[in-house]
């Protein structure tokens, strides 16, 4: 076929694919993965307490570097703002 071939079409065809029972699906498979002893508020919380412990004990250089960050608006400020011993 060549690119002049009058049954090709020469517009764009429209193409749409609704994801919207493979996307309730794989939900349904998240929460049977974490199962029912998943505690959300947790898990938010441990978190919290990872980045705070990621974020402690900085030397000088480093603290300075996480302060620039901060400022930038890159990293969230801290407690505060100064890296726990």
């Amino acid at each position: 076929m060549s690119s002049s071939d009058p049954s090709l079409p020469v517009e764009p065809v429209e193409f749409s694919v609704d994801l919207t029972a493979h996307e309730m699906l794989r939900r349904t498979h998240v929460m049977a993965a974490v199962g029912p002893e998943w505690d959300p508020v947790a898990a938010l919380r441990g978190e919290e307490e990872a980045y705070d412990l990621l974020y402690s004990g900085l030397d000088d250089e480093q603290q300075r570097i996480y302060d620039e960050l901060v400022a930038a608006g890159v990293l969230p400020k801290r407690g505060d703002g100064r890296a726990a011993a």
